[in-house]
Parts: C-alpha cells; sequence; structure tokens
C-alpha cells in the first residue's frame, strides 16, 4: 500500500451523489442527441484516489473505473477487487513495455494500445496469462508530440495490425483532445476512424467535456474530478 493516503473523506464530498450527478447529465445528454443513456458507460478515474474514496462509489453500485499507471493500480485495487468481483478496470494511460503483464494480470480493458511493439506485448500476455483483456487503440487526434496515441493517418494500419496479426480484441478507439482546441473535431475526427474500421467503441470526453462527446457517439466518457473531487496524494 502507498504510504502516502489519499486524502481523508471530505463531508462537502458526497461521492455517491457526485456520481448520481455525472449519471443525470449523461442521461440528459443522451436524450437531447436521441441515444439510449444505458448505450453509454460512465469510467470513473480513480487515480491518485486511495481506498477511502473509491469504496463509496462502489457501495453506491458503480463498477467500472480507470486508472492511469499500473504500479499505483496494483497497490489498491486487488483488494477492492476480492470485496467488490463485479467491479471492470480500466487502464487509461500509457502503457510501458516492461509492465504489460502486469496490466493484463490486473485490467480488464486496456485503452491506450498506441503502437505495434506495445500491441504484440500485450498480445504475448494475454495468451501466457490465457485471459481475455480488451483493447482499445488511442488515437493522438491532435497530433501532440508530448501526447500518446498513434496519428490519426496511421490509426488505420495499426487497427489492422492489431486485429490481424496479433489477434487482439479491439473493441473500439480512444482520444484525449488537445485542452485548447475545440474538442467536438477531436471527437468527429475518432468517429469517422471507428466508422471505417466498423468500430463501435468510443472512448471520448472526460470531465470537462463529455456531455459534448455524447452526440459524437461516445460509448466511454472518462470522469475523474467531477466525481471524486480534486487530485489526491496516492
Amino acid at each position: 500500500m502507498s504510504t502516502v493516503p489519499s486524502p481523508a473523506s471530505d463531508p462537502d464530498i458526497d461521492i455517491a451523489a457526485n456520481l448520481a450527478g455525472v449519471m443525470a447529465e449523461i442521461a440528459e445528454a443522451a436524450a437531447a442527441a436521441g441515444r439510449d443513456a444505458g448505450d453509454i458507460g460512465l469510467v470513473a478515474v480513480s487515480k491518485t484516489h486511495g481506498p477511502d474514496r473509491i469504496r463509496p462509489a462502489l457501495e453506491a453500485g458503480h463498477r467500472l473505473f480507470g486508472e492511469n499507471r499500473v504500479q499505483e493500480a496494483e497497490r489498491k485495487w486487488p483488494e477492492l477487487r476480492e470485496a467488490f468481483p463485479d467491479l471492470r478496470l480500466h487502464l487509461i494511460g500509457p502503457l510501458q513495455g516492461n509492465k504489460t503483464r502486469d496490466a493484463v494480470e490486473l485490467f480488464d480493458c486496456i485503452e491506450t494500445i498506441d503502437r505495434p511493439r506495445i500491441a504484440r506485448r500485450v498480445a504475448e500476455a494475454i495468451q501466457q496469462a490465457g485471459r481475455a483483456v480488451d483493447c482499445y487503440v488511442q488515437v493522438n487526434t491532435g497530433a501532440e508530440a508530448q501526447k500518446a496515441g498513434i496519428p490519426p493517418d496511421e490509426a488505420d494500419a495499426l487497427i489492422a495490425q492489431c486485429r490481424d496479426e496479433f489477434q487482439l480484441s479491439v473493441r473500439g478507439l480512444m482520444c484525449i483532445p488537445p485542452a485548447d482546441e475545440e474538442p467536438s473535431l477531436h471527437f468527429a475526427l475518432l468517429r469517422e476512424i471507428a466508422r471505417r474500421n466498423g468500430l463501435d467503441g468510443l472512448s471520448m470526453g472526460m470531465s470537462a467535456d463529455f456531455p459534448l462527446a455524447i452526440p459524437f457517439g461516445a460509448t466511454l466518457v472518462r470522469v475523474g474530478t467531477a466525481i471524486f473531487g480534486p487530485r489526491g496524494t496516492y
């Protein structure tokens, strides 16, 4: 366990109420877009928050969570999974090659496949572990040098390679739009790449912009601060 605890429970932060509020926003955006809210999954992003912050969400019935770092997730999720065996955990941060085996053993879905080398290592780890792990290809829609993700013009080739050569279960695509650009443009681009590759899954939209992602077909939205409050220190 971490030697630095996450923030103590704050009486001003009601995680169950925050969850309900985000779900209500999802439902409202879905209705406005003529979509079924049940087709949109909420990935509660619990990075930097310890079990004391996560348990209220689990006890409220939520079961889908996202983490950025394998090592942090290893410290807190095995015990939580024992208590809540039906939870699903997504890796939403960059995956280092030397952590692929650990990631495959812990996560139910890896949303950040962004290059052939990682795809190959994940495929090998899945075969060795003998467990099913869903995958998303991360697309760097803004072509930002500091950000992970395959460039949009290389996405089709990577998707095909993941499917045909590595036999990965590619469920969809993921993106993180640039902070200073209109996110809708990036959501539309990701949707088009998914469409031409026959993919239904679109992981896009975060705390600041997830209602905008829903009209563009988001099937997963990743929300952390709006649920758990300010970043913790776990």
